[in-house]
């Protein structure tokens, strides 16, 4: 590992920096800008030996003479697995290093510790930038490690207020995937890029005069043009003749004996170490076959097969010492050619372009060799495709990148193309790339001129795509596809199933259930299992909003059976036992419901399937809302909101993320976000999609109500309330059965007691239908006490949430039960209010909490309960916020802490970042100072 750059000097030649006046005008102009206090970053591209470490080199000594602190780093292709090496070497190590060195590196170390190691190194770099401007050199991002790339990118974008200019240096052409998307964060973040071209004639002559120590004659300026620009090129080439070929005659360098055999060239030869064996040896194969060569004819020449040799062509290809041309692949630069070439002995040359066939410099670029090339990259691209097939259930990421990898070999016009895109897209959205998914399906479709069974499966791939972003697009794509003519009953049995799920995810529950009908017997026709499971999902979909609750776990169960036995990569519901959970929370089986929610969260991150791990997350917020815990409810959901480069908003974060962050601001008192996701609700109540549209209006009402305004909040619900239609029968008004009560109160208050009836009504008849759920008997008997004003119903409801978890549908069964014994007997309402407050105070619903402590004092309490499982020395602090603080304080790594409180650990980071800002500190070593400071009471 380097740490600094520091450029070559083959043959002891150092010249000065010649044509590249425009590129340090660039960085010296962002250097003086650093004094008014502008940062930024700057990025410098090109290709192998152009130049970009000198002028990294050069940039790092205009910055000292300008008195900026500069810390200079390097990557290594070797020492990949040093975890943040370059960077750490650079700002730890030369004249002035960042103090703390043993600390930072201890934190690289130690898995879970990144987010301790961003903060305490973004915090060294913002106290050594209060001192003075810093320019921070990093090059060869190309070789940089995973926690370096992050670092980087997530550094230099927080930084970006200070005077810190990142100069950081990447070859151009094919890089790492982890390398490109660094490239386009920064991009977003303001990158400025400095692209290093070719050098101009002029340039040349200048760098030739420089090594020869006398203008250059025509002839050697023929031979220097062989370096097309190329600088490094260029000075090895030369300074190996200095010595031995040039001669100076009337002042001028020329070549008396001709052009100079080709020779070995000093970075050639670096690049060739560090290369494996098996690349080392294809790339001297291809050198002494001529230069270019078909991939079928290299494995036939080394006695392997095409497929064989795909990593030793990669790893090739990343050198940049080939390039692809079509089916072929050719050196980069003839220069380089030649170096490999002379390296090799003559008989192994001839004895080489003997086995391939070729006469001495010829190139095979024969139509034969192109066929035989085709035949190799189809056979390549088949086994990469089986390959992902494989690794698809337990390593998507992987199965993504073989299957991007196949699309590649296969020409645009070949039959199996589509299909390969429509295998691609899925695999690219279970891995977190729904951009590109979308991207890949839509260029494909618009490019036309394929069958209706390839474009049926397409559109199935994208219907599934943006299932959990935009329901009624999902609506659009499967019906478009199950209407294509002459396709087969596979295809239309899986597209009429999709289109089943996203009619039943709109809410248009009667019309997914017509659908459903259709489609199962098409699959049973098809014997498609892969159909089976995912109608069976919609069957319990459909059964529920009928009431039907026992029907609907039977279905839910069978299909989450039939989906683990197919796995879970084929299962075009991702997971069916996600409805499981969700449907266990909705009628009180809470517990349960977190179980599976945590996990699914395990087994799906573990797996890399990012796509369903977010939608687990954002099934346990509304898991954890209803269970009372509502700082980690609101931690999960902003663990789980989309990045902020995610098309749309997504019509599954509107009806998980983004109700529960409005709930929880109103049982919090946090009016602020509340009004902020009021904004979001009056978007979803515009939606496309009827559920989507449900919610918005119900987050709306909820928001009048909270304002004071039950009118407004009954004429919010007209739109959804006008009567129980025939296809949503189980809304009726609502999300949840616990929410029966409060569209009660919310009724009664505004005058419309028939709509107050109507609820009523409803949450009895799914009570009856459904004997064996107290929880719904609770919400019924609660609703029915709130209506006809009498005790004896609300102690029922009481009695009956008491083996329920859910805590805040119980504490208002107490409050409600309270208030109504406190209009007679206010003795006998204190201990109600009493539980109550004790439940409202441990979820963290300051705003309830307040409301009956209220109740108390006018009932003569005046002793102001102490809330449970709050800290006194944190009352800026959640209880869920103190416990991470506290274990954190101790040493423990986001994971520990995660593990110890049964939490995620996004969850946990969530609740750190809260607690950051409530104690306004910035690191982990101010947090713990603080933790000190207060339990020693001084």
């Amino acid at each position: 590992m380097t740490t600094k750059t520091a450029p070559g000097e083959p043959y002891g030649v150092r010249t000065p920096l010649r044509g590249r006046d425009a590129a340090m005008a660039f960085i010296e102009k962002r250097l003086d800008a650093l004094g008014p206090g502008e940062g930024g970053i700057v990025r410098v591209e090109g290709p192998a030996g152009i130049g970009r470490s000198r002028i990294l080199a050069e940039a790092a000594v205009s910055a000292r003479r300008r008195g900026v602190r500069v810390f200079e780093g390097a990557a290594d292709p070797g020492q990949q697995s040093v975890p943040l090496g370059p960077l750490l070497e650079g700002v730890l190590s030369g004249e002035e290093p960042l103090p703390g060195a043993p600390r930072l590196r201890d934190l690289a170390a130690t898995p879970g510790r990144r987010f301790w190691l961003l903060q305490e190194l973004g915090d060294r770099l913002r106290e050594a930038a209060r001192n003075g401007p810093l320019l921070v050199v990093l090059d060869d991002l190309q070789w940089c490690d995973d926690l370096t790339l992050l670092t980087f990118h997530t550094l230099a974008a927080g930084l970006s207020s200070h005077p810190i200019l990142w100069l950081v240096a990447v070859r151009a052409g094919s890089v790492p995937s982890g390398v490109r998307t660094t490239l386009d964060r920064i991009h977003q973040a303001g990158a400025r890029e400095l692209v290093l071209e070719a050098l101009d004639d002029r340039a040349i002559a200048q760098i030739t005069e420089d090594v020869l120590d006398a203008p250059p004659g025509p002839d050697v300026l023929r031979l220097a043009h062989r370096a097309e620009g190329v600088p490094q090129l260029l000075v090895e080439l030369l300074g190996s003749l200095r010595e031995e070929a040039v001669t100076i005659e009337n002042g001028r360098a020329g070549l008396p004996t001709g052009p100079p055999a080709p020779r070995q060239l000093p970075s050639v030869a670096r690049r060739l170490d560090q290369l494996s064996d098996d690349a080392r040896e294809l790339v001297r194969t291809v050198a002494a076959m001529g230069g270019t060569v078909t991939v079928a004819l290299l494995a036939e020449v080394l006695g392997r097969s095409s497929a064989a040799l795909i990593t030793a062509v990669r790893e090739s290809l990343d050198a940049d010492l080939l390039a692809e041309s079509g089916d072929l692949l050719a050196f980069r630069h003839d220069l380089v050619r030649e170096a490999v070439e002379a390296g090799l002995p003559l008989p192994l040359r001839q004895t080489l372009r003997h086995t391939a066939g070729l006469p001495p410099g010829r190139a095979p670029g024969d139509v034969t060799e192109a066929g035989r090339a085709a035949r190799g990259n189809a056979v390549e691209a088949d086994r990469l495709r089986t390959e992902a097939a494989e690794l698809a259930g337990t390593a998507p990421v992987a199965a993504a990148e073989r299957s991007l990898k196949a699309l590649e070999l296969i020409a645009a016009d070949a039959p199996e193309r589509p299909r390969v895109v429509a295998e691609t897209i899925l695999l690219l959205w279970q891995t977190g790339r729904a951009a590109r998914a979308r991207e890949l399906g839509a260029t494909a479709l618009a490019a036309g001129g394929i069958g209706p069974e390839d474009e049926a499966f397409i559109r199935l791939a994208l219907a599934r795509l943006v299932v959990q972003t935009d329901f009624s697009e999902a609506v659009r794509q499967a019906r478009a596809g199950a209407a294509l003519p002459g396709i087969s009953p596979t295809a239309r049995g899986r597209l009429l199933a999709m289109l089943a799920v996203g009619l039943s995810m709109s809410g248009e529950h009667a019309a997914a259930e017509q659908v459903a009908a259709q489609a199962w017997e098409t699959a049973e026709a098809a014997g498609d299992r892969t159909a089976e499971a995912t109608l069976t999902t919609v069957r319990s979909a459909v059964s529920f909003h009928r009431m039907d609750l026992a029907e609907a776990f039977r279905q839910a169960e069978r299909a989450a059976a039939l989906a683990d036995a197919l796995g879970v990569s084929t299962s075009q519901w991702v997971p069916e036992a996600l409805w499981h959970a969700l449907l266990s929370n909705t009628t009180g089986r809470t517990a349960e419901a977190l179980a599976v929610a945590e996990e699914g969260i395990r087994i799906t991150s573990q797996q890399g399937r990012t796509a369903a791990t977010r939608m687990w997350l954002m099934t346990r917020t509304r898991i954890l809302l209803e269970t009372g815990r509502l700082s980690d409810a609101r931690a999960d959901a902003e663990a789980a909101s989309p990045a902020a480069d995610e098309p749309g908003p997504g019509n599954l974060a509107d009806v998980t993320l983004r109700y529960v962050m409005l709930r929880v601001a109103l049982h919090t008192g946090d009016r602020q976000t509340a009004e902020a996701y009021a904004a979001e609700a009056r978007r979803m109540r515009d939606d496309d999609a009827l559920v989507v549209r449900h919610f918005g209006t119900w987050m709306l009402a909820l928001m009048a109500d909270h304002e004071g305004r039950p009118d407004r909040a009954m004429a919010e619900l007209d739109a959804v309330m006008t009567s129980p239609a025939a296809d949503r029968p189980a809304y009726a008004g609502l999300i949840d059965p616990a929410d029966a009560p409060v569209l009660v109160r919310m009724a009664l208050r505004a005058g419309r007691h028939e709509r107050a009836v109507q609820t009523v009504a409803m949450a009895e008849k799914r009570a009856v239908l459904n004997p064996g759920l107290p929880f719904l008997a609770a919400t019924a008997a609660h609703a029915r006490g709130l209506l006809d004003n009498d005790l004896a119903p609300l102690v029922r409801a009481v009695r009956l949430y008491e083996d329920c978890p859910r805590v805040l549908a119980r504490a208002s069964a107490l409050e409600d039960a309270g208030r109504k014994l406190a209009a007679t007997r206010k003795p006998e309402a204190v201990p109600y209010f009493e539980k109550a407050l004790a439940l409202y105070a441990r979820a963290g619903a300051e705003r309830d909490a307040a409301r009956v402590r209220r109740r108390l004092r006018a009932g003569g309490v005046r002793k102001r309960p102490s809330p449970a499982g709050l800290d006194g020395e944190w009352p800026e602090l959640t209880a869920a916020e103190t416990r991470v603080v506290r274990l954190v304080a101790r040493g423990l790594t986001n994971r520990q802490v995660a593990e110890q409180l049964a939490l995620s650990p996004h969850t946990v980071g969530s609740h750190l970042r809260r607690a950051f800002t409530k104690l306004d500190v910035t690191s982990r070593v101010e947090l713990t100072r603080l933790v000190k400071h207060r339990d020693s009471g001084e």
